[in-house]
């Protein structure tokens, strides 16, 4: 069934925190819910549209402009809509959207794989930890004793002596009960990444997040430590090096759809990354419950063991768009209950900025 109507709305959530991403320090979290209705408004299906300043290429007035093209220029909003100049994070809340009203029509779940995901399907969650290693190790307590058992410890070449303290510290204090990843935000070069791996007891880190500057070298830093590396940003900024980098020396694609350009494209590389047996790695870009509800489904949906994800960044914002707040609960996520409470939004948090008749 095809939309009849769609209403934009905006958001603007105050961070818990000023947060910073590549020089941008940001005190809000602003997005555009877009909503689709059928005919008589008798189903609604919404997504999100919130590009982060530092991250996107696009600005959210620059989304606007595009989203409201799209609206002027097609009657029906169906899969030609989704062409490949739109913006990343115009074409994943429109998908998304376009998924949710079918869900809302037929009142199945989106099936994202082959596979038949158990409606209680729970997916762990990483907890994000930074600072020194005093903030550390409180922040990873705090997390471990509500549940937590997986961690992404955010190092970097200019503080690599605070995080190679850090690393000790866990494992001093957690040995093997935590599985320990780094994010180094392609921050080192090939020689400080190897004096970092030969500062690390070997066996204590599950991977390096995007550790070069220089992507291309990963293979060479793989086989000279044995230390596995995910890809974040190489696979939005190079995505030609993931027919080169060797898959040996990979261990996780992390995938942040609105990023990466929608739910389709996040989907395959899910596909190719569990046919070379790596992990994929759900991630959020600090957007509200309704996207990361469908993300956690994702998750569910594409593994029958879902890797943990990075989806615990609602910490993060003070308020949710949901009428049920997201949340994790003993640090997983019942993927299943959340899309569906996903799919109910308080638009007493929004604004309301047009309304168009497709």
């Amino acid at each position: 069934m095809n939309a009849t109507h769609a209403l934009l709305y905006s958001y603007a959530v105050p961070f818990t925190e000023a947060i910073t991403v590549k020089g941008h320090r940001q005190l809000l979290r602003e997005g555009i819910i877009v909503a689709l209705k059928t005919s008589g408004e008798e189903h609604t299906g919404y997504g999100e549209i919130a590009p982060l300043p530092g991250l996107h290429q696009e600005s959210l007035e620059s989304a606007e402009e595009q989203l409201l093209e799209v609206l002027s220029k097609y009657e029906i909003i169906d899969h030609r809509v989704l062409h490949d100049g739109l913006f990343p994070s115009v074409r994943t809340g429109l998908e998304m959207a376009m998924i949710n009203l079918d869900t809302a029509v037929s009142g199945k779940a989106p099936a994202f794989s082959d596979r038949a995901a158990a409606p209680s399907q729970l997916v762990p969650v990483n907890a994000l930890l930074f600072g020194d290693t005093m903030q550390v190790i409180q922040r990873a307590e705090n997390y471990f004793n509500i549940g937590y058992r997986t961690f992404k410890l955010k190092i970097s070449a200019g503080n690599s002596e605070s995080g190679i303290r850090s690393i000790e510290a866990l494992h001093n204090i957690f040995g093997t009960t935590i599985e320990l990843r780094l994010d180094a935000n392609q921050s080192f070069s090939l020689d400080e990444a190897l004096y970092l791996a030969g500062e690390i007891p070997e066996g204590i880190i599950a991977y390096i997040e995007e550790p070069l500057t220089n992507a291309e070298e990963i293979g060479e830093f793989h086989a000279k430590t044995a230390i596995g590396s995910a890809l974040d940003e190489t696979l939005w900024q190079k995505p030609e090096l993931l027919d080169h980098i060797p898959a040996r020396a990979l261990s996780a694609l992390i995938l942040k759809p609105n990023r990466l350009g929608g739910i389709s494209v996040t989907l395959e590389l899910a596909r190719w990354a569990k046919k070379h047996n790596l992990l994929t790695v759900f991630s959020s870009a600090f957007e509200s419950g309704i996207s990361l509800s469908f993300y956690s489904w994702m998750a569910a949906s594409t593994s029958s063991e879902p890797a943990a994800c990075g989806l615990d960044t609602y910490r993060y914002l003070k308020d949710d768009l949901l009428e049920t707040h997201f949340r994790t609960e003993n640090g997983v996520l019942d993927a299943y209950k959340l899309y569906r409470e996903g799919l109910k939004v308080n638009k007493r948090d929004l604004k309301l900025t047009s309304l168009w008749t497709l």
